[in-house]
C-alpha cells in the first residue's frame, strides 16, 4: 500500500505519541493536530493524557487519550493491538517520546533508579520500535521518531544513567534507519539539549542537581518544545535521521566527532574545575 504522494508523513497522520501529557510530547501531539492528524495521546498519567487530547481537538485534530506504562511489555503490546481500531485506520506515525530523568554519580545512583530509567527511556522506545517497525514495513510507509538527547553523545558527568539510555536510543535509531532503508519508513532521532519541560519535576536527581537543572532551563534554553516538535516532524518528512534543533547541540556534536580525545579531556577538566 502506498501513501498519496501529495501528503507528507506528518500530514493527516494516525499518530501515537508517548509521554504526550506534557512537554515535548504534548507539543508533538499539538503540532500533529495542526497538520490534520488524529493523535493517540499516551501517558502514564491519565489526567495529563486527557488534557492533551482535548487540546488536540481544540486545534481541529482528533485526540484520543490512552494510559500506558511504556516500559511494561504487555501494556505496550496491548496498545499496539488496539491502535488501528482506535484510529479506524492503520497507524502511520509513532513518536517514542516518554522519558524520565535520573542524575548522580556512578555508585550513588541506586540500582532501582537505574532500572526505572532504563524501563522508560530505553525499553519504552524498544517496545515502540519492536511493535511498529514491522507494521510500517508491511504497510509500505510510516514514520518513527525516537526522542534521544544530546546527552546521548555529550557525556555530561553525574548524568550517567540518563546518558546511557539516550545513547542507546540513538544507536537503536541509527540501526533501525539502516534496516528500513528503501522501505518507505522514515526514522528520525531527536537530540535536543535544554528544552523547558516537566522532566525535572518528575525526575530522580539529587536536590542540588535538581535546583541546578531547573535554573539551567530558565537561563540556557535556546528554543521551546513547540519549535522542537515542528522541526522534528519536518525532518521526519525529509527522512532526516539526526535532528539537532539547537546550535549548542550541533556544536557539541561536531566537536566530539572531529576531536574525540580532546573533547573527553576538556570535559573531564571542566568537571574537575567546577568541583573545586
Amino acid at each position: 500500500m502506498s501513501r498519496p504522494k501529495s501528503l507528507k508523513l506528518s500530514q493527516c497522520a494516525a499518530a501515537i505519541v508517548t509521554g504526550a501529557g506534557s512537554g515535548i510530547g504534548r507539543s508533538f501531539a499539538l503540532e500533529l493536530a495542526r497538520r490534520g492528524g488524529t493523535v493517540l495521546c499516551v501517558d502514564i498519567n491519565q489526567e495529563r493524557a486527557a488534557q492533551t487530547a482535548s487540546q488536540v481537538d481544540d486545534l481541529g485534530g482528533r485526540g484520543l487519550a490512552y494510559t500506558c506504562d511504556v516500559g511494561d511489555e504487555k501494556q505496550f503490546a496491548e496498545l499496539a493491538t488496539k491502535a488501528d481500531g482506535l484510529f479506524g485506520r492503520a497507524t502511520t506515525v509513532i513518536v517514542n517520546n516518554a522519558g524520565v530523568g535520573v542524575g548522580g554519580r556512578i555508585g550513588d545512583v541506586s540500582l532501582e533508579d537505574w532500572r526505572w530509567c532504563l524501563s522508560v527511556n530505553l525499553w519504552g522506545v524498544i517496545h515502540g520500535c519492536h511493535e511498529f517497525a514491522p507494521r510500517f514495513r508491511k504497510l509500505g510507509y510510516g514514520g518513527i521518531i525516537n526522542t534521544a538527547s544530546a546527552a546521548g553523545f555529550a557525556a555530561a558527568p553525574e548524568m550517567t544513567t540518563y546518558n546511557v539510555t539516550k545513547s542507546a536510543v540513538l544507536s537503536l535509531s541509527e540501526t533501525l534507519s539502516a534496516e528500513l532503508s528503501g522501505t518507505g519508513v522514515h526514522v528520525s532521532a531527536l537530540c535536543p539539549t535544554i528544552v523547558p519541560t516537566n522532566i525535572i519535576n518528575d525526575s530522580r536527581f539529587p536536590n542540588d542537581r535538581k535546583t541546578f537543572a531547573a535554573k539551567a532551563m530558565e537561563k540556557w534554553a535556546f528554543t521551546n518544545s513547540g519549535e522542537v516538535a515542528r522541526l522534528t516532524l519536518d525532518a521526519m518528512d525529509r527522512n532526516q535521521l539526526y535532528v539537532l534543533p539547537q546550535w549548542d547541540g550541533r556544536l557539541m556534536w561536531r566537536a566530539k566527532r572531529a576531536f574525540p580525545q580532546l573533547y573527553a579531556r576538556a570535559l573531564g577538566l571542566g568537571y574537575r574545575l567546577a568541583a573545586d
